[in-house]
């Protein structure tokens, strides 16, 4: 019923958003009455308060940059090594792609 309740709120925040409406819990719920779903009744006020501090262009440009970042793993080279990893970088060779052959070198066209 949890999941319900959440998604159910947060496609009325999305909707009210979207035509410009205020969104606010009583909001949230008349969408959700008018959807003819049951939801426990602290979702609406718990999304309510949320987009009351961010809005909600905010969380959706943000979406998958969550909380903290993840760690990023940093190898250090052996003591002894003779080559620095980053000390020239790779040259990129240029690869010649094939030609693409024209309608008219195979004799016919798209419009005949």
């Amino acid at each position: 019923m949890a999941a319900v309740g959440e998604l159910a709120c947060t496609y009325a925040a999305l909707l009210l958003h979207d035509d410009g409406i205020p969104v606010t819990s009583e909001k949230i719920s008349t969408v959700v009455k008018a959807a003819n779903l049951k939801i426990d009744s602290y979702w609406p006020a718990l999304f309510a308060k949320l987009l009351e501090k961010r809005s909600v262009e905010d969380l959706i440009l943000n979406v998958g940059s969550g909380g903290g970042g993840a760690a990023v793993a940093v190898s250090a080279a052996p003591a002894g090594s003779a080559a620095p990893a980053a000390a020239a970088p790779a040259v990129e060779e240029k690869k010649e792609e094939p030609k693409e052959e024209s309608d008219d070198d195979m004799g016919f066209s798209l419009f005949d």
